[in-house]
C-alpha cells in the first residue's frame, strides 16, 4: 500500500511540479527585472493569438483519440460549471454585495483551462491529454464567457455588454478558431506540407512555457494583503468544491481514466486570467478579481498536488 501511494505521489509531482516551476520561473525573471509587464503584455499576445491555437490545432489534428467519442467529457465539464454557477449564484444573492456577485460567481466556476489545464494534461497524460483537454478547453471558453456576461450583467446594472457581444468575441477568438479549423482539416483529411507541420510544431512548442512564465511574471504577492472576504471565500470554493465535484460527476457518468482525469485536472485549475479582462472591461471590482486569480493561484499548488495523488492511488486517474 506504501508503494502504491508514493508511486501516485511521484505522478503527482510530475504533474504539477513543471508547471509550477515555469510560474516561479516567471516571478523571478519579473522580480529580478529581467522581464517587465511590457514584454509580458507582448508574449502573452503573442502566446494567445498564435502559439496556443497553434498548439490546439496540431494537438487535435494529429490526434488519433476519436473525438465523437468525448461527449460525454463536454457534459460532464457542462454540469460542473452549471452546477458550481447555480451554488455561487445563491451563496452571492444572500452574503454577497450587488455589486461584487459576478466577481464572486466568476471566481468560483471559471477554471484556467487554456494554460495551467493544458499544462497538466500535458504532463499527466502526453498528446493525447493536450488532445482531449482541447475540445474541453473550447467547448468550456464558449460556456465560460457567456456565463460571464449573465453573472455580471445581473450585479452591474451599467454594465451594457451583450450575450451577442460576447458571441462576436468568441468567434473571433483565436482560440476557438484554431480548434474549429483542427477540426475541419481532420473531416476533410487535410494534411499540411511537412515544411509548413514544422514550423507550426516550432511555434506550438512554445505555447505553455511561455503562457506559464507570463502568469508567473503577473503575480503579485501585494494584492494577497488586500484580501476581502468574498475573494477569499471564491478562492476557496474555486480550489475545494470544483474538484470534489469533477470526481463526483466523473464517477456518476462512468468516465474512462484519462478522460475522468482531464476533467479533474481542468477543474484543479485556479481562476482564469480572463476573469479579470472580463470583469475590468463590464467596469466591475477589478482589484478583487485580481486578488482571487492570484490566490486560486497559490492555494493551488499546495491542493492540486494533493488531489491528484489520492485519485491516483485510487486508481481514477
Amino acid at each position: 500500500m506504501l508503494h502504491n501511494f508514493l508511486t501516485a505521489f511521484h505522478f503527482s509531482i510530475g504533474v504539477t511540479l513543471p508547471t509550477v516551476f515555469l510560474l516561479l520561473f516567471g516571478l523571478f525573471l519579473q522580480r529580478t527585472n529581467q522581464i517587465n509587464g511590457a514584454f509580458s503584455q507582448a508574449a502573452s499576445k503573442l502566446m494567445f493569438n498564435w502559439a496556443l491555437p497553434a498548439l490546439l490545432f496540431f494537438a487535435i489534428i494529429e490526434s488519433t483519440v476519436e473525438f465523437s467519442g468525448q461527449i460525454k467529457l463536454l457534459v460532464a465539464g457542462t454540469i460542473v460549471a452549471l452546477i458550481l454557477f447555480g451554488v455561487a449564484e445563491i451563496i452571492a444573492k444572500f452574503y454577497i454585495e450587488k455589486r461584487d456577485r459576478g466577481v464572486f460567481v466568476q471566481g468560483v466556476y471559471r477554471g484556467n483551462t487554456a494554460i495551467i489545464g493544458l499544462a497538466f494534461c500535458a504532463n499527466a497524460y502526453g498528446a493525447e491529454g493536450v488532445a482531449v483537454g482541447a475540445i474541453f478547453t473550447g467547448a468550456m471558453t464558449l460556456l465560460y464567457n457567456i456565463l460571464a456576461v449573465i453573472t455580471l450583467s445581473r450585479s452591474l446594472e451599467k454594465s451594457n455588454t451583450s450575450v451577442i457581444d460576447v458571441l462576436k468575441s468568441i468567434i473571433k477568438n483565436p482560440l476557438i478558431i484554431g480548434i474549429l479549423l483542427a477540426l475541419f482539416c481532420r473531416a476533410i483529411h487535410f494534411r499540411l506540407p511537412e515544411t509548413l507541420s514544422q514550423s507550426g510544431h516550432y511555434l506550438s512548442a512554445t505555447a505553455l512555457p511561455l503562457a506559464l512564465i507570463c502568469v508567473g511574471a503577473s503575480f503579485d504577492f501585494k494584492s494577497l494583503f488586500k484580501i476581502n472576504d468574498f475573494s477569499l471565500w471564491a478562492s476557496i470554493l474555486r480550489v475545494t468544491v470544483s474538484p470534489l465535484l469533477a470526481i463526483v460527476i466523473g464517477l456518476a457518468l462512468h468516465l474512462p481514466t484519462t478522460v475522468f482525469g482531464v476533467l479533474f485536472l481542468m477543474s484543479a485549475t485556479p481562476v482564469a486570467a480572463a476573469a479579470f479582462v472580463m470583469v475590468e472591461a463590464m467596469g466591475g471590482n477589478s482589484k478583487a478579481a485580481a486578488n482571487i486569480i492570484g490566490m486560486t493561484t497559490l492555494f493551488s499548488i499546495v491542493t492540486a498536488p494533493i488531489w491528484i495523488t489520492l485519485l491516483r492511488w485510487k486508481g481514477l486517474m
